[in-house]
């Protein structure tokens, strides 16, 4: 039986939220900044930037696969969207979102096709996916910052405010709602577990799932497109290995909000609770000024510990 979490949380989806209190209630006794309305809508900023890209991961990861172009589709975004902007055609700079997210979106059909037809495993065919636009980049920019800048929507998406949020969060939240009310109420959605959960039997009972993976890819790729996009915003430019820091964080906030890696179950209400953890677990051990050598240490350590404790809970559940 398949099992897509869309409207009825469980503990795997708030473990990760009782974490993110946890962090913020932990580090206020050390810091009480930590509980100020202007650190906690600074990492709600922040937690955007990954939570948009990681919301485009699950729906790839509750398939079964993995999506490891992720570095380079944020990256490559990033370059084309300001590249566009600081052309000076005020034509390009108006299209520049709508075609970051369209390159987005068809890497994320290559990468489908690789997996859905080829029938190469996803992590070894968006391995090479990200090798190659790596190379890509590296071969228009000559190996140096690219030039161009972000354009006034792209900032304001990332940095502004609405009703005293961050846009990007609002952003965040408004696509995770109606990519959920999609999944609910679709076939996509039922499609899309199912296959996580057995892609042959699946098959075999008259669903397509070739269409399935190249949508799921495609909206992966999308989403990550929109992360560079934002990131480009937030920084006012594109620069090499822009994406490289958001693969690992965003494999662990899909995971540790209770979306199995095998694929078949989870959802995204989960992710972001992962993201908000991540974020802050992140932001309270650089304030906290510990080296990255223990940062890292202690980063795998609670991800793991996250990750036991589901699997002893669904362990006991069984």
């Amino acid at each position: 039986m398949t099992s897509l979490r869309l409207s009825k949380p469980d503990t795997d989806t708030l473990v990760p939220f009782i974490g993110a209190v946890a962090l913020i209630l932990c580090g206020s006794l050390v810091y009480p900044q930590f509980l100020t309305l202007t650190y906690l809508g600074q990492q709600l900023q922040i937690s955007a930037f990954l939570g948009v890209i990681a919301m485009g991961a699950t729906i790839v990861i509750l398939l079964g696969h993995i999506d490891l172009s992720v570095p380079w589709v944020v990256g490559g975004a990033a370059i084309m969207s300001t590249a566009l902007v600081g052309s000076g055609d005020a034509l390009l700079g108006a299209i520049a979102i709508p075609a970051a997210l369209l390159f987005g979106a068809l890497i994320g059909v290559i990468n489908g096709f690789g997996v859905a037809i080829m029938r190469i495993p996803s992590m070894v065919w968006t391995l090479a996916v990200n090798s190659m636009l790596l190379g890509v980049a590296v071969l228009n920019t000559g190996g140096f910052n690219p030039k161009g800048e972000a354009s006034a929507t792209m900032v304001w998406m990332a940095s502004g405010h609405l009703l005293g949020l961050p846009v990007a969060f609002v952003l965040w939240m408004a696509l995770t709602a109606g990519l959920t009310l999609f999944l609910g109420r679709s076939g996509f959605g039922r499609y899309l577990a199912a296959i996580g959960y057995n892609e042959k039997a699946t098959f075999l009972s008259g669903v397509g799932t070739p269409r399935v993976i190249f949508t799921a890819f495609a909206l992966a790729g999308a989403c990550s497109a929109l992360g560079g996009v934002l990131l480009a915003g937030y920084a006012n430019q594109a620069y090499q290995s822009m994406g490289d820091p958001y693969l690992l964080p965003t494999i662990a906030a899909v995971v540790i909000g209770g979306t199995s890696i095998l694929g078949g179950r989870g959802g995204l209400a989960g992710t972001i609770g992962g993201a908000l953890f991540i974020t802050l677990l992140t932001s309270i051990l650089s304030v906290m000024q510990i080296s990255n050598a223990w940062r890292s240490i202690i980063f795998g350590l609670i991800i793991l510990g996250v990750l036991l404790f589901q699997n002893l809970r669904r362990k006991a559940a069984s």
